[in-house]
């Protein structure tokens, strides 16, 4: 069985919520915040979002295409959002430069979609909603800048961030005064951890019965060692894995997951 080092997307109620969320900002054209703490998955939903699980590789690696990329421009047609990660320290001017070649990008790719055509010097803006994630990295003047161009364009903006981003945010009064909807991204809880390990289990060829105590004990100390931490969950089950191939083993008891926790370095989330 080979290691699980990249675990299928699960989507939780908190992604669902997400969604919504999103779905909200981009139809009113407004500013969204979204917060919370490190590794609750966030980022995985805002790409999911904007499909750029799909279509990251390809807007990165802009080139020939293959006909099997026209699904790619067809999800782009559908999200009709840009996903965006700053640099650490990034400039003002690397930014302008990023997301100018990120909206030409995607807008070729959903007009090729459409059949239109339209040539480049004319091509329409298809883009109804900007994601910044990581939003803590932006400097002043870039904060500025995406209210500038919120205000010029016709597309929502939504921030990611950590949580007291929306305090941050509220430095910036012309920014703020357009902030249409906050949302915090919460951990993993109850019934939804208890599926979301249900895949776990399933992962490593096994079954989870939440009434046997084995299984049970397991739960509990995994729920205690991860808070719920999405990214935890899978660095955790990962190690689970490697000691339960080493040992031979076929349950996974609160003991592996002990043993799994001691390989960690664990943060404050």
């Amino acid at each position: 069985m080979p290691p699980p080092r990249n675990w299928p997307f699960i989507a939780t109620k908190e992604h669902r919520r997400f969604v919504e969320f999103a779905d909200t900002v981009k139809r009113d054209r407004t500013i969204g915040i979204c917060y919370g703490p490190a590794g609750i998955g966030k980022t995985l939903s805002a790409s999911r979002y904007a499909r750029w699980d799909k279509a990251g590789h390809l807007l990165r690696t802009w080139g020939p295409r293959e006909d099997s990329d026209k699904d790619v421009y067809a999800t782009l047609a559908r999200s009709r959002t840009v996903f965006y990660t700053p640099t650490v320290a990034a400039t003002l001017r690397e930014l302008r430069d990023d997301l100018k070649l990120l909206y030409n990008r995607v807008n070729i790719c959903i007009d090729q979609h459409l059949h239109t055509g339209s040539p480049a010097y004319r091509m329409p803006d298809y883009i109804e909603l900007l994601v910044i994630d990581e939003s803590e990295r932006l400097t002043s003047n870039a904060v500025e800048h995406l209210r500038d161009q919120y205000d010029r364009g016709d597309h929502g903006l939504l921030f990611i961030g950590m949580p007291g981003i929306e305090k941050t945010f509220s430095r910036y009064p012309q920014l703020y005064s357009r902030v249409g909807f906050a949302h915090h991204y919460r951990p993993l809880t109850g019934e939804e951890l208890t599926f979301v390990l249900t895949r776990h289990w399933h992962k490593l060829g096994l079954d989870l019965d939440p009434d046997d105590f084995t299984d049970a004990q397991a739960i509990a100390a995994v729920a205690r060692i991860t808070g719920g931490n999405f990214r935890l969950l899978q660095r955790l089950f990962a190690q689970i894995h490697r000691i339960m191939k080493i040992n031979e083993l076929h349950t996974i008891t609160a003991d592996v997951v002990e043993t799994a926790r001691s390989t960690l370095v664990i943060g404050t989330t």
